[in-house]
């Protein structure tokens, strides 16, 4: 059996006790078997040899998703899907080639579960207009797979029709044993919440908003964001989630306000003047994530995201670095 096909048949029962060795692992593979990443390590003179630790791990920029095809072999292979980053129509968008793209939606499904439990217990309502109207979107996939794995009848994906989507949601309320979510861009749950107000059909959802004002509206801190939110959506905590085009796996904060990983996720912190100075105890710091889903990319990934760690792993997103571009995913300066 291949390294990968045994990578990947260990990665559902990962522990975080096994995390470390297993990302090392990923690691040395990945250093000599994905050409972008392979070729940055000898710019910076790191062996593989002489990595000994996760914060010892030299990160990728997250532009390289941009500008080179982050791929692992060590055979050459063809994408089966390419996932596009949403951005403004200057930007270049940044490109996540899949290998085996069943791998990233079992995997997105598997961490939902961990936290919302069964798929099939759920409604999945989304309002995602630009993820939808752009195209290629890794969260519309995800949530694409979760309608078709809870095998609900109701149509999910709603443009600008609120109306229509009020409408959804009154309905899903009526269908007993079920939960309902409704997932949306922030800028997109603003305009939604703005129009109904409190309405009934409004009330006792699960939101979970993805991030992103995309030049709609002005930025907001996120708890100015999930303030506003909740004078139409009720007093419940507003859910969030982080992810991006470059990760194959999830974050979730479940209405307080802080993100959880599961394994296969990790967040370091590093400096922000300095890309090298990563520790597992810095408080407050740029984000460096540890994604072993990215299997056949790259798992080691230097973000422009600022972040506050706490003692339990979890982390609060603070914003953006300054001249980094504006994403769809769950980052308000």
């Amino acid at each position: 059996m291949s390294f990968r096909s045994q990578f990947i048949a260990a990665l559902p029962g990962l522990t975080p006790q096994a995390f470390p060795e297993a990302a090392l692992r990923l690691f040395r593979h990945q250093a000599v078997h994905c050409p972008p990443y392979a070729a940055y390590l000898q710019y910076l003179g790191r062996h593989p040899a002489s990595i000994t630790q996760l914060t010892d791990i030299p990160f990728l920029p997250i532009e390289f998703f941009k500008t080179h095809k982050v791929r692992t072999g060590p055979e050459e292979w063809a994408p089966e899907e390419v996932f596009l980053s949403s951005g403004t129509t200057l930007q270049q968008r940044s490109r996540h080639l899949l290998r085996e793209p069943q791998l990233y939606r079992q995997n997105a499904a598997r961490i939902f579960e961990h936290y919302y439990g069964p798929l099939s217990n759920w409604i999945f309502l989304a309002l995602l207009p630009s993820y939808l109207e752009q195209g290629a979107s890794s969260l519309v996939a995800m949530v694409d797979f979760f309608v078709k794995q809870s095998g609900q009848t109701q149509p999910a994906f709603f443009l600008h029709d609120h109306a229509a989507l009020r409408q959804a949601l009154a309905d899903a309320r009526q269908v007993p044993g079920r939960r309902v979510m409704l997932l949306g861009v922030s800028y997109a749950l603003l305009d939604f919440a703005a129009e109904c107000g409190p309405a009934p059909e409004l009330q006792g959802l699960t939101v979970l908003e993805t991030g992103g004002m995309k030049g709609r509206r002005r930025e907001m801190i996120r708890e100015e964001l999930h303030q506003e939110l909740q004078q139409a959506f009720g007093p419940a905590g507003i859910h969030s989630e982080y992810g991006m085009t470059e990760l194959l796996s999830q974050a979730y904060s479940l209405g307080d306000g802080r993100f959880h990983c599961v394994p296969p996720l990790r967040v370091l912190l590093r400096d922000p003047a300095d890309p090298f100075s990563v520790s597992e105890n810095r408080g407050d710091g740029a984000i460096n994530v540890i994604d072993l889903a990215n299997v056949d990319s790259c798992a080691f990934i230097e973000t422009k995201d600022l972040a506050r760690l706490h003692p339990d792993g979890s982390f609060e997103v603070l914003g953006r670095m300054d001249n980094s571009d504006i994403r769809g995913c769950n980052q308000m300066v």
